[in-house]
């Protein structure tokens, strides 16, 4: 996901047009933040994130952004149990929109859909970098294997 992410980053920062995009700016606020939130929870932190004003331009959002690995990284190393139940404080609105009631998942489950939902982001910005008339990376999963599974590149 750092490698996917980071592809996209260097490529919003290539792009002059996606300075101004409200749209890029939104998508980029919200999927880091999505990352964030489901960190917090599995971390059993408070929630603390700075407010979308707060970022001036595209870079500074990116800056941020980029913390999440390592902070990621510290928590995967110290986990024990993939299968334990995770209550998402924000699950309890599922039933407003499937009318069912929630059910928690696992740890593993909620961190497949962090990186299923980085990735539907991912693809919006993407979509976006092309219509502002650059070109976006290529993020898929498989590509990073076929390369050899490389570091992140971010960019300065």
């Amino acid at each position: 996901m750092e490698w996917s992410d980071a592809a996209m980053w260097r490529a919003v920062l290539a792009c002059p047009a996606a300075e101004s995009d409200a749209k890029i700016r939104e998508l980029l606020y919200h999927l880091h933040l999505v990352q964030r939130s489901f960190l917090f929870v599995w971390t059993q932190q408070p929630y603390n994130f700075p407010d979308f004003v707060s970022f001036p331009d595209n870079a500074s959002i990116a800056r941020w952004a980029r913390t999440y690995y390592d902070e990621s990284r510290a928590f995967r190393r110290s986990l024990d149990d993939v299968n334990r139940p995770v209550h998402l404080p924000w699950q309890d609105r599922i039933v407003e929109i499937t009318g069912g009631v929630p059910h928690d998942a696992t740890l593993a489950e909620t961190m497949l859909q962090v990186t299923a939902h980085s990735t539907y982001h991912r693809g919006q910005v993407n979509l976006r970098i092309r219509q502002l008339g650059s070109e976006p990376p290529m993020t898929d999963f498989i590509a990073w294997v076929w390369m050899g599974k490389p570091k992140a590149q971010w960019a300065p």
